[in-house]
């Protein structure tokens, strides 16, 4: 039976593969939703196929999103990050990488994981959107608001709204998948 995509994910065989193998399922893995966040923030202002293809990239270049080793990462790393071509160089947004593996680890070291803090803001269950394949989702909601402006007192960083709802839906916190 062949997978229903929105036109969004039809454009590109790394689109069609982002919406067939990842977006939109359930995330309950600290690492994964710490990459997915990090990736989202590397987004801003660009493509998510841009984010996309260079995926691997980020990976590496962030010892595969790994919270505790990225928390722990110098000056000096972050120097190393913002000249490598493979990646998106913008030091504000690798910071803000830097800075929220720290505050999730610190979460860890309460006793928390980031998977209860996030899946909280939707009472741990996904929202259900119907959507048809021409429909847009809306850039930001009520509650992607509510979770990024606790993520940002939080001490968070780079976590606009806009940012939080993409987050949202590619890690299923809300299911805008079509059936």
């Amino acid at each position: 039976m062949a997978i229903k995509r929105p036109n969004w994910a039809n454009k590109t065989a790394d689109m069609q593969d982002y919406y067939d193998h990842y977006w939109g399922f359930p995330v309950h893995d600290d690492q994964k939703l710490f990459m997915m966040l990090s990736l989202e923030l590397f987004q801003a202002g660009l493509t998510w196929q841009t984010i996309w293809q260079r995926r691997r990239a980020f990976e590496r270049v962030f010892d595969n999103f790994d919270i505790k080793t990225v928390a722990n990462f110098s000056g000096e790393d972050i120097n190393r990050l913002c000249k490598d071509e493979t990646i998106i160089r913008n030091r504000r947004k690798i910071l803000a990488v830097v800075n929220n593996a720290r505050i999730i680890l610190e979460m860890h070291k309460a006793g928390k994981t980031f998977d209860s803090y996030v899946w909280h803001f939707v009472n741990d269950q996904p929202e259900q959107l119907s959507l048809t394949t021409d429909d847009q989702l809306p850039a930001k909601t009520p509650a992607s608001e509510a979770m990024a402006k606790q993520m940002r007192k939080d001490g968070f960083k780079f976590v606009g709204p806009t940012i939080i709802y993409s987050f949202m839906t590619a890690v299923g916190m809300v299911n805008a998948r079509l059936e």
